[in-house]
């Protein structure tokens, strides 16, 4: 057995998501959230590379010489597989390892709202799953594509780099390719796609405008196409796909991003009061009324439209930040630093349960602190829908300025 090989043991025995093999410190572990110290020795320069390359092929080593980083995969079996990314920093060779559960975990014991499942059920479009490194997002997609494996019949090609989680068939064919042991890279992955006869498609990252482009070809021709992106927000997921292209082409990608555009889900995790982690989740879902947004340029309006479009299970993160802190499930100190608009989001959970959230006040009442609206004087005629309530404007007579 390796001897990293307990590291990852006693990574999985305390709950631990990530192992950190650096010179001069023992190995550390992300648990929780916060990065700690185990209780084993220093590591000398010498000490980390030793432990570094007893797991690696002669391939990958040689590797890591030429290009002085490498990402792979590490599969201890009967316990997990690790994504790992080793690489020379200036004290020596350094590693992080991030562990992969065996098992997929549902998208109800991931706690994703029933929107998440909707948009994994869409035949078509771009689905986007969005946010910080660590925040979980090869996770819930991993919940969807297996609620897909469980209700579709079809082809599900994935796409990754490397490969984390790894789906058995249940009702669909499940073909997964790994960049640099399977293909060149994303790009050439989607170039040959199509021949493939695919479904729905993964891609594990959506790095460069190449990539983009292709993932959003794929989608306008009738796939179902899932990515990731390193964005905190639905509105920034939607700019930052348009400021990848040149400016003159600009207007082109709006237009087919209008068409394409099925949803996203943007995510952070947020500590919880029995000291686990939760996700909060924004949700942004397609329709025309997006797809005018988006072909107009008036991406500034999408938080709006996630809050109309409430019904639907469309959320901001601000939303579903206030709800978790009134379900008792994170401080509201914790989730302070995760709001978008921390002004509006202390008023909101000062507001209490009945509060507005998102700036969408309750069902039945007035938004918070606003002033009453008086009613009409005994023996008035109500007024009718679409009155404003003020005399109709006097046009002058034609010919007249």
């Amino acid at each position: 057995m390796a001897r990293l090989d307990s590291l990852f043991h006693e990574m999985q025995d305390r709950g631990a998501s990530d192992l950190h093999i650096v010179v001069g410190r023992p190995p550390m572990i992300r648990t929780r959230g916060d990065l700690v110290e185990t209780e084993h020795e220093r590591l000398t320069a010498s000490k980390a590379e030793e432990l570094i390359v007893e797991i690696l092929t002669p391939a990958q080593h040689e590797q890591v010489g030429q290009h002085l980083d490498l990402d792979f995969a590490y599969e201890l079996p009967g316990l997990a597989r690790f994504r790992a990314n080793v690489m020379h920093q200036h004290r020596g060779l350094g590693a992080v390892f991030r562990i992969i559960p065996t098992d997929i975990m549902t998208l109800d014991q991931l706690g994703m709202p029933p929107a998440v499942r909707k948009l994994a059920e869409m035949p078509a479009g771009l689905i986007l799953v969005t946010g910080p490194t660590g925040s979980g997002k090869s996770t819930t997609l991993a919940g969807m594509i297996d609620h897909i494996n469980e209700t579709r019949e079809a082809h599900i090609l994935t796409i990754e780099d490397p490969l984390e989680f790894i789906h058995q068939p249940k009702k669909c064919l499940i073909t997964q390719r790994e960049v640099g042991a399977h293909t060149e890279n994303f790009a050439s992955a989607l170039r040959v796609a199509g021949r493939q006869d695919p479904d729905i498609i993964l891609v594990g990252e959506m790095r460069d405008l190449e990539t983009i482009s292709l993932a959003l070809t794929s989608a306008a021709c009738g796939l179902l196409v899932f990515g990731t992106l390193h964005t905190n927000s639905a509105i920034k997921t939607v700019d930052r796909i348009i400021d990848a292209y040149p400016p003159e082409e600009q207007n082109q990608v709006r237009a087919m991003l209008a068409d394409s555009l099925s949803g996203v889900v943007a995510q952070q995790l947020v500590k919880t009061t029995d000291n686990k982690r939760c996700a909060a989740v924004e949700i942004l879902i397609g329709g025309r009324a997006l797809g005018n947004i988006i072909r107009e340029g008036k991406t500034s309006m999408i938080p709006s439209y996630m809050q109309s479009g409430s019904g639907e299970g469309m959320q901001t993160m601000d939303q579903a930040l206030v709800a978790l802190v009134q379900a008792g499930r994170i401080t509201a100190e914790d989730a302070m630093t995760k709001a978008t608009d921390k002004t509006v989001f202390e008023r909101l959970v000062a507001g209490g349960p009945g509060a507005a959230i998102g700036g969408i006040p309750p069902i039945g009442g007035p938004p918070p602190g606003a002033v009453p609206r008086p009613g009409p004087p005994p023996g008035a005629t109500p007024r009718q829908p679409g009155q404003s309530g003020f005399p109709p404007p006097q046009r002058p007579p034609i010919g007249r300025r």
